[in-house]
């Protein structure tokens, strides 16, 4: 597994990628948007791989997902306060461990939630663009 600074390094370089395509989008450059669109799909079907199946569900069902990021927020606030009362060395460091993980799925997520962003934006775009064009050509 990456390092968490890895990751965080991953996902910055993924949201200047999300802002060049709506950079693009504002710019209604076709080319560049259906090559974008093509490359995301790719990205995203390999993201997907890598997402959990609730993560996947979540995707479709935006209700249960904050439902989800609530439930699990609370539940690292609790290890972290649990964590913080207890003494015991192994149980510090399995802890942490545990701490690290969820940090690793919560940037995973992120990532994920930037390529699926990243989609529908240039899915959106493309849409109002031939919509725009049958209206022309009509």
């Amino acid at each position: 597994m990456k390092k968490l600074s890895e990751q965080l390094s991953d996902l910055s370089e993924r949201t200047r990628q999300t802002e060049e395509t709506i950079d693009a989008a504002r710019e209604r450059n076709r080319a560049a948007l259906e090559a974008k669109k093509a490359q995301l799909k790719t990205a995203a079907d390999a993201g997907a791989a890598k997402v959990s199946e609730e993560a996947a569900e979540a995707k479709s069902k935006w209700h249960a997902l904050r439902s989800s990021v609530a439930s699990h927020v609370a539940d690292v606030r609790a290890k972290a306060d649990a964590r913080r009362a207890g003494r015991d060395t192994e149980r510090a460091q399995r802890a942490a461990d545990d701490a690290e993980d969820d940090a690793a799925d919560a940037i995973m997520f992120a990532l994920y939630a930037l390529d699926a962003a990243e989609w529908a934006i240039v899915d959106a775009v493309l849409a109002r663009a031939d919509a725009d064009d049958l209206a022309a050509a009509q």
